[in-house]
């Protein structure tokens, strides 16, 4: 880029707004804590291309026989008899040890051995899935935190001290068993920086432990910011969060339902019609990196890294994860982002279509009816006009 085009772009914009201080006025604030510019011309440090552990990103439905000659990865919470040649994402610890893999099977577990609520690992369990032929054995799921509203640098840095005790417990030699199941929600660009950067500091831990490792990143389309009353907003919204988790190089995505709170076979084959369209029309899912190199996108990435890694070792040096937990320190670190974040949809500054802008709902139940800040757990936007 000539050097030139910044200022001439500078001048126009003066001109236009009629002031000399343009980056107070074009500056666009957020909870995350990330600098965001109104103009990029370069990045400091470019990122190198920035791996994931699958060619092409899985597309996951589930499972329904309706879908069983055209969907090759399922998500399976009950016995299926004679499924062969898919790959299976497991979402039920009593069908996970029931399950006996065969050499030409792909299974993965989506069972998280962590018990939130007491602060422990479920030994016992995680014993019984490390014993099991599957491609990856344990589930670090930061989905819940996402959806609790968990800022993203806390979910990232959440999931490198779940790891962190893991391998503590298990061996260094579990990180290449991990599976990370991680909520992608609608603010497009930070999403896609915050599956790049995890990519980042994963591969910082496992060195820590002497390894190189990727991530195996499971994305799956948020619920906090969708609504009851708008199914077709939701299928929008869902439809450019699996868009940036595959332009971000998730191996797998996943659709939840468009219809908050109900399920029908209709809703179930569009769900996942989403990711057919993107995959097969836009072609996303099969770059590694399809992000690298905008200036924008880089640089956010880099702040996010950042942060995730620095409240990683805050809780190391506090005590690791369980010790918080235990201690509330988490569950009020999550609440206090919540709550912030939900005022801010009350006051019209995150905008919901049909919800808070064209038409808008009145209130109906309170932040404290919403959130506790003892408990860590999942809860819409939409839910205080609903």
């Amino acid at each position: 880029m000539s050097a030139d085009i910044l200022p001439n772009w500078e001048n126009l914009v003066k001109k236009q707004l009629k002031t000399e201080d343009i980056y107070s006025i074009l500056n666009k604030e957020n909870l995350e804590g990330i600098d965001v510019k109104p103009f990029y011309s370069e990045v400091p440090k470019p990122l190198a291309n920035l791996p994931k552990v699958e060619e092409n990103t899985h597309l996951v439905a589930r499972y329904h026989e309706s879908l069983e000659e055209d969907v090759f990865a399922f998500i399976l919470d009950h016995n299926v008899e004679n499924l062969e040649q898919k790959t299976i994402f497991v979402n039920n610890k009593n069908l996970a040890g029931h399950i006996s893999p065969k050499d030409e099977d792909q299974y993965f577990s989506l069972i998280d051995v962590f018990n939130e609520k007491e602060g422990i690992i479920d030994d016992q369990l995680a014993k019984e899935l490390l014993s099991k032929d599957f491609r990856r054995n344990i589930c670090v799921d930061i989905s819940l935190h996402q959806n609790a509203g968990a800022a993203i640098y806390h979910q990232l840095g959440i999931a490198l001290a779940k790891t962190n005790e893991l391998a503590e417990v298990y061996g260094s030699e579990i990180l290449k068993k991990l599976i990370f199941r991680i909520a992608v929600g609608g603010n497009y660009f930070f999403e896609m920086a915050k599956l790049r950067a995890f990519k980042i500091v994963f591969n910082q831990i496992s060195k820590e432990y002497g390894l190189d490792e990727t991530p195996y990143i499971f994305a799956e389309t948020s619920l906090r910011n969708k609504a009851v009353a708008d199914s077709e907003n939701n299928l929008i919204r869902s439809t450019l969060e699996l868009a940036s988790a595959m332009i971000a190089g998730a191996d797998a995505v996943f659709s939840n339902n468009y219809l908050v709170n109900r399920s029908t076979d209709n809703s179930e084959e569009i769900s996942f019609k989403q990711q057919i369209v993107l995959a097969y029309e836009s072609i996303i899912n099969v770059f590694e990196d399809a992000s690298n190199g905008s200036y924008y996108v880089e640089d956010i990435t880099r702040q996010i890294a950042e942060k995730s890694w620095a409240l990683f070792v805050e809780i190391e040096e506090a005590g690791g994860y369980l010790e918080l937990l235990k201690q509330g320190i988490i569950q009020k670190k999550i609440y206090s982002h919540a709550v912030e974040e939900q005022k801010w949809v009350e006051e019209g500054k995150i905008k919901l279509i049909g919800v808070n802008l064209y038409p808008k709902l009145d209130v109906k139940r309170s932040i404290a009816d919403l959130y506790s800040e003892k408990e860590i757990k999942a809860v819409r936007w939409a839910e205080m006009f609903e």
